[in-house]
């Protein structure tokens, strides 16, 4: 979600494993003894590892749970019925053509022809049919794919290649929900298998399968040889050139990089800022690739459905309090821009108000004090009522950065000298995510991806502070303002693109002026390559693809 994830499946996947050293050593023994050493020249064939500090899925099935360590692997093995590219353009993929009807309830899309899974059953409109209702199926236990597409009440295969879907809304987001991962199509014989079957295997029609997936190392992908779905990003018809991906979970930042560097890694995700920085130095050999999420930026919400958060003064004197800048430019090295966004800067919808986060601590403790939060304990806490200013913050190690988790505690600090007293807790996933569902923060860094300016309606809706399927809901500002539930409703149900625009506009103000979002930056998505060409992302939710890329050179 989006890194969002299901609550109830979630894999305690080595978060308490004896050391990241022991890992790391198992897993660079293993990246040497199976990817052997880069050649000098790109050729066709050969195994591309790739290492990724993103938290390892409990299920390969995107459609469960649906986090973005999903999205990452699954790009490789599914496919989505659209694309997109950089610029937002909807582009054909496994469907070739679509229309709406006038009053957007309807919608017709055209799939490609004599088109198969890679366990032979065929991409046709039973096929669709089937990976909607699993989406929509509760007991798939899905997230995002869920929200995107709740608004679908009925699909109607009208011959293999066509299928019409029947909106009880309409839903000017749709081709961007059908263009992510979470959505992808997968064999419905796949799917019949059981979840348990399926999240070790899922089956698609993209350039790579699933061979085999051992928990806490790697995950072995295999050329699809059949492959002819090429999508945007494709520079060529037909196979991928690589034969084999070696997908390793290396948590430590520093591991990860290590192994690029000695050329027992081609590709990395998750470097930290200074190795960004070395990267793009000239002669160091190494490509850089920055690929914004879209969506939403990275930021802290704050709980307004209990106190202290419930008081807009106080979120407000939080904000003020705050000062993120000087953290952002010391830590990040220049890699990230301060952003005054909900929306990340690669969505065109996107607006800011900087005046809003403004650091002005005399007006912070001049709120506290109107407030009611007046007294103050011998450790310089403010109280009221007998009760401490206290804001519980859990963060997740999985998905926050050294540089970000250290970005947090100068929050805390500076938070402090105003009378907050803010309880870092950093934890695994699984952890993190149990806080969320039980309540147990005040504010929270939540990362969601999402394409398109729809992300609004499923962050600050007050229809997303109910749970969706997994357990897991988004609106962890957990705000519930009717004028903006009004024109997030309408913006979805707006086709028309300037209208669209204006409307969400309109909502981001009001959101951003009601104090429960403290924007950072973009969501961060770096790559760091050496040893291969070809390497590049999708339009859609910057995930990496390698139809085009080749070991070596």
């Amino acid at each position: 979600m989006t890194r969002t994830f299901p609550l109830r499946h979630t894999l305690l996947y080595g978060i308490a494993m004896t050391s990241v050293a022991a890992l790391a050593a198992v897993v660079l023994s293993s990246c040497a003894s199976e990817a052997g050493t880069a050649t000098d020249t790109k050729t066709d064939g050969g195994t591309l590892v790739y290492a990724t500090g993103d938290a390892e899925p409990s299920c390969l099935d995107p459609h469960v749970g649906g986090n973005y360590p999903q999205a990452l692997i699954s790009t490789q093995y599914l496919e989505p019925l659209v694309g997109r590219s950089a610029d937002g353009t909807i582009k054909p993929w496994l469907a070739t053509h679509w229309e709406t009807s006038t009053d957007g309830l309807t919608w017709d899309f055209t799939l490609q022809n004599d088109v198969t899974f890679t366990d032979g059953t065929p991409l046709d409109a039973e096929a669709v049919k089937a990976n909607i209702e699993h989406l929509q199926d509760p007991d798939t236990q899905s997230s995002t794919g869920y929200l995107a597409v709740e608004k679908i009440k009925k699909i109607e295969p009208i011959d293999a290649t066509h299928v019409r879907f029947h909106l009880s809304k309409p839903d000017s987001a749709l081709l961007e929900s059908m263009s992510q991962q979470w959505t992808a199509i997968q064999s419905p014989a796949g799917i019949a298998r059981g979840m348990e079957k399926n999240c070790a295997d899922p089956i698609g029609t993209g350039p790579f399968t699933v061979e085999k997936w051992t928990p806490q190392q790697q995950v072995i992908l295999v050329r699809n040889d059949d492959y002819k779905t090429p999508g945007p990003e494709a520079d060529h018809k037909g196979p991928a050139h690589i034969e084999r991906i070696d997908w390793r979970f290396i948590p430590d930042a520093a591991t990860r990089y290590a192994a690029l560097t000695s050329g027992e890694v081609q590709v990395i995700d998750n470097p930290q800022p200074d190795a960004i920085v070395a990267a793009e130095k000239d002669g160091s050999g190494i490509e850089h690739i920055d690929a914004p999420r879209p969506g939403s930026t990275n930021r802290i919400e704050l709980n307004s459905g209990q106190a202290p958060f419930n008081d807009v003064k106080v979120r407000e004197a939080f904000i003020r309090a705050a000062d993120p800048n000087p953290g952002i430019k010391s830590l990040y090295l220049g890699t990230v821009d301060r952003s005054t966004s909900l929306l990340a800067s690669t969505e065109p919808t996107a607006i800011s108000d900087s005046d809003l986060f403004t650091t002005d601590k005399k007006q912070a403790e001049k709120l506290l004090d109107e407030a009611g939060w007046t007294t103050k304990d011998t450790d310089g806490v403010r109280t009221k009522d007998g009760k401490r200013l206290t804001v519980r913050f859990p963060v997740s190690t999985n998905q926050s950065v050294a540089a970000e988790q250290s970005l947090f505690e100068q929050i805390q600090a500076n938070a402090s000298a105003v009378g907050f007293e803010v309880v870092l807790n950093p934890v695994d996933l699984s952890t993190w995510y149990g806080a969320l569902g039980s309540n147990e923060y005040e504010a929270v860094s939540a990362p969601y991806t999402k394409v398109g300016p729809d992300v609004l309606r499923i962050l600050y809706h007050s229809g997303g502070i109910v749970p969706a399927p997994s357990g897991y809901f988004a609106n962890h500002a957990q705000l519930a303002n009717p004028e903006v539930d009004k024109l997030l409703d309408e913006a979805s149900a707006t086709l028309d693109t300037d209208k669209r625009t204006k409307i969400y506009a309109d909502a981001q103000q009001r959101i951003l002026e009601s104090y429960t979002v403290l924007p950072l930056y973009d969501q961060q998505n770096h790559f760091l390559v050496k040893g291969a060409t070809g390497v590049t992302t999708l339009g859609t939710v910057a995930t990496p693809t390698f139809v085009n890329a080749r070991v070596g050179g």
